[in-house]
C-alpha cells in the first residue's frame, strides 16, 4: 500500500492520540479517549484507511 498521510498531518495525529490517552489517563475524558491509539498507529504507518474510498491524500503523489 502507498502511503496517503503527510508529514504534518502524521505530526498532528500522533499529538492528538497522545492527547487523549493522556486525558483518558486523567480522567479527564471517558473511554473513548483510547481512540487515540488509531491516530497514533495511523500517524506511524502513514496510512488511513478512511483515505482509501475517496482516493484523498495529504502527501505528494507522483503521477
Amino acid at each position: 500500500m502507498k502511503t496517503n498521510v503527510g508529514s504534518i498531518d502524521a505530526a498532528i495525529r500522533i499529538a492528538l492520540g497522545l492527547a487523549m490517552i493522556s486525558a483518558t489517563l486523567n480522567a479527564t475524558i471517558g473511554l473513548w479517549g483510547w481512540l487515540g491509539v488509531i491516530l497514533i498507529a495511523t500517524g506511524i504507518v502513514r496510512i488511513c484507511p478512511v483515505y482509501l474510498p475517496f482516493g484523498w491524500h495529504t502527501c505528494k503523489v507522483d503521477k
